[in-house]
């Protein structure tokens, strides 16, 4: 522990913007003392040092990875399509801003686990403020959240083996082939696992975006116009502002993440080494992709190169829609998993029975986001369902009511305090009205490719329609 009571300079920055109330600085006093105890005692693992199963184990390099392989996957794909709809100057001040809003958002979130160790999830969040109800009705928005993401994965799995394949079959069997394959990459129990299979992701979505961004650039198969700004009905213009913040919709799992981390006050660095690498890399491949590919750009964006080249990049794309969906389902999983079992050591144990049921919620939730896939079969459609649903709440909205709840009564003891409430309530304003206005252009989509589309469930070339 340093001299001035924090054992480490981010528990001292959480303190100052609002993460500890005087009476939780460690070191300072007694009580702060023993309600740090308590707290620990609370951690959803429980005491690990004689588990068959330990959780705490991953290094903050591991949760970066982790957090970049859930984010920075299907989210790209849509970004040139999005520059193509709002005009390069809009769409490159959205990404870059709403990047770092979302920044700030994800280090609030780092400081109210700090404050509260037994958040494992948005539903403990809920519980800490708003008691049982709040635990119920965050609980159900992050399953319906995950599920909802889960589901965007089967259906670009199923739009990926129709470009490779060249329609090989019907689409559902495609859809259901995902199911399977994603059902077994979820089953290990802990996310140090799964750390590994993230830097494949990485690797994975570089490697298949890099070979679209050269493909259009050499092929330049669209009419190569970039406008400046464009044109367009409010609807459509506000979709394409979901999509954006579908690629920032990370969030969700952020409690998950930091709760597995060996030392959670490096959750700082895992969060800056996301983002860092999502506003670059969405900049980068948001304008060279619309450069070459002009107006008519695919979402995802893969579908915009040649047909060998489309179906090299998503051939390379495989593991990242895979296990980006991968780990939001584990995520998932993890919070009924402990929810059912949390305080006792079944949850530790290496049985076959704590295997057994874990695989069963697997492979219900799997189902579900099977047929949600199948449901809503427009690519751009479902990511702005889900923005507008959830992501304006757990990427934007909720932080500004976690900072609001840590420094409740603390509003007026600074200029700084004055304006990061300012900025807190701005955030949860910012997600209420992209709830409002997300749902109206999503619902107006929805509706009007609904006639146009293949329909839900069915047998044709998904592949062709998000070219």
């Amino acid at each position: 522990m340093a001299a001035n009571g924090y054992r480490t300079e981010y528990e001292k920055d959480a303190y100052e913007t609002g993460g500890y109330s005087s009476d939780e600085r460690l070191g300072e006093t007694e009580k702060g003392l023993e309600d740090s105890k308590s707290k620990d005692s609370d951690d959803p693992f429980g005491d690990e040092s004689k588990s068959e199963v330990k959780y705490r184990t991953m290094a903050w390099w591991q949760a970066g990875m982790i957090m970049i392989a859930e984010t920075i996957s299907l989210g790209i794909l849509s970004l040139p399509s999005t520059l193509a709809t709002v005009g390069l100057v809009p769409g490159v001040i959205l990404i870059g801003g709403l990047g770092i809003i979302a920044t700030y958002t994800g280090y609030v979130i780092g400081q109210f686990k700090l404050a509260y160790p037994r958040v494992h999830n948005m539903a403990d969040a809920g519980d800490v403020m708003f008691g049982p109800v709040g635990r119920e009705i965050f609980g159900a928005a992050q399953i319906m959240f995950l599920v909802f993401v889960m589901g965007s994965h089967i259906l670009t799995f199923s739009i990926m083996m129709n470009t490779v394949t060249s329609h090989g079959t019907c689409t559902i069997v495609f859809g259901i082939t995902g199911l399977i394959v994603c059902l077994i990459c979820t089953l290990p129990r802990t996310l140090k696992n799964v750390s590994y299979m993230a830097i494949v992701s990485f690797m994975s979505i570089v490697g298949a975006v890099m070979i679209t961004m050269v493909g259009v650039g050499v092929e330049k198969p669209g009419d190569q116009k970039v406008d400046v700004t464009q044109k367009i009905g409010f609807a459509k213009g506000f979709e394409a502002v979901t999509n954006i913040i579908f690629a920032y919709a990370g969030h969700v799992a952020f409690f998950s993440f930091i709760s597995e981390l060996h030392t959670p006050e490096t959750y700082p660095k895992a969060l800056y080494l996301l983002q860092g690498c999502d506003i670059s890399m969405y900049l980068i491949v948001a304008i060279v992709t619309y450069r070459y590919a002009g107006a008519d750009v695919a979402s995802p964006a893969l579908g915009s190169a040649s047909p060998l080249l489309r179906k090299i990049a998503y051939g390379v794309a495989i593991p990242t829609i895979v296990i980006a969906g991968v780990v939001n389902g584990h995520v998932a999983a993890k919070y009924i998993y402990v929810r059912m079992y949390r305080g006792t050591d079944r949850m530790s144990k290496n049985s076959w029975g704590s295997f057994g049921i874990w695989a069963l919620i697997v492979l219900g939730l799997w189902t579900i986001a099977w047929m949600i896939a199948e449901a809503i079969p427009v690519f751009n459609d479902l990511l702005g369902l889900i923005s507008a649903l959830f992501a304006s709440w757990f990427t934007y909205g909720l932080s500004g009511v976690f900072w609001l709840y840590l420094n409740k009564g603390r509003y007026r003891e600074s200029k700084k305090k004055m304006f990061l409430t300012a900025v807190n309530c701005g955030t949860f304003s910012m997600g209420a009205i992209i709830m409002v206005l997300g749902l109206y252009s999503s619902g107006t989509a929805i509706k009007k490719d609904s006639s146009g589309s293949n329909g839900s469930f069915s047998c044709a070339d998904n592949s062709k329609k998000s070219a």
